[in-house]
C-alpha cells in the first residue's frame, strides 16, 4: 500500500480522493455535491491510499488552522467494496504520524455519528453536543498530538 498527498487541486491524485469522495459521500449518502466540495479544498493537504494494484482506495483531508497548531481532519473514505480492511485506520495512523512530525499540537474532526466507535479506537474524544452536518447527526472530536 502506498500514500500519496497534494494540496494541487488539478492533480490526479486529487482525482483520485475526489471519485473516492462521490462514492461515498454523494452516491452513497446523498450530500449535494455543492456542499461535499468547498472553498477550503485548495488549503487542505489531501491524502490517498492506495491498494498494492495502484488503485485509490480510501482518502481523507486536513485543513490547519492559521498558526498551524490544530489539524481538522475532514472528508475520511473508504471505497465501500474495501471496508473492513482496516484501510481506514491504516491511512488515518498514517496521517496522525505525518500532523505530528509537522508540528501540530492537535487534531479535531467531526465524526458521524454511526463512524464515532471508529475515531474512539484511534484515541479521538467526543466534545459538545451532537449536531447535524449535510442532514447526517454528527458530533465534535478531538485528538492531542
Amino acid at each position: 500500500m502506498k500514500i500519496k498527498q497534494t494540496r494541487n487541486t488539478l492533480s490526479n491524485t486529487y482525482l483520485d480522493a475526489m471519485k473516492i469522495r462521490q462514492i461515498v459521500f454523494v452516491k452513497g449518502q446523498g450530500v449535494p455535491l455543492s456542499l461535499e466540495i468547498d472553498e477550503n479544498e485548495a488549503y487542505c493537504l489531501h491524502f490517498v491510499l492506495y491498494n498494492d494494484l495502484g488503485n485509490a482506495v480510501a482518502t481523507c483531508r486536513i485543513l490547519p488552522n492559521q498558526d498551524h497548531s490544530k489539524a481538522t481532519l475532514q472528508r475520511m473514505a473508504v471505497l465501500p467494496d474495501q471496508q473492513g480492511k482496516h484501510l481506514g485506520k491504516h491511512l488515518l495512523e498514517e496521517v496522525i504520524t505525518f500532523c505530528k512530525q509537522q508540528g501540530f499540537k492537535e487534531m479535531i474532526l467531526h465524526a458521524q455519528l454511526t463512524a464515532k466507535g471508529f475515531y474512539d479506537k484511534l484515541g479521538f474524544i467526543p466534545f459538545g453536543e451532537e449536531f447535524e452536518e449535510a442532514g447526517i447527526q454528527h458530533i465534535s472530536m478531538m485528538k492531542t498530538l
